[in-house]
């Protein structure tokens, strides 16, 4: 799977009517909240390194990793790089599965 986030690109004059199309089909696709929203997001610093970073990772990791954070509330997980590197997420309040999905990003 490959997913261009953002092309550095500058569009020459052949390639302005493609990119209009693309957003206009983006207004006619999401609602004006989800677009205030993709904006506001996507101003976070670090934001596209991220994103980046999850479409970089092997589609069995990134199914493994939205399935856990999709199945516990955002204020319930913890993040820790442990000495060799890996990025372990494990729940928030102490209690831990019996194993936390580890390796993920490294």
């Amino acid at each position: 799977m490959t997913a261009v986030i953002y092309k550095f690109e500058r569009p020459g004059g052949d390639d302005s009517v493609d990119e209009t199309e693309r957003l206009f089909s983006a207004l006619e696709r999401y609602s004006s909240a989800e677009l205030l929203e993709l904006l506001y997001t996507g101003e976070e610093p670090g934001f596209f390194e991220l994103m980046r970073g999850i479409f970089m990772l092997p589609d069995e990791s990134r199914s493994i990793l939205q399935n856990f954070l999709t199945e516990m509330p955002a204020q319930t997980i913890t993040v820790s790089i442990d000495p060799k590197g890996r990025c372990i997420l494990t729940r928030g309040d102490g209690e831990q599965r019996e194993s936390p999905v580890r390796g993920i990003a490294s």
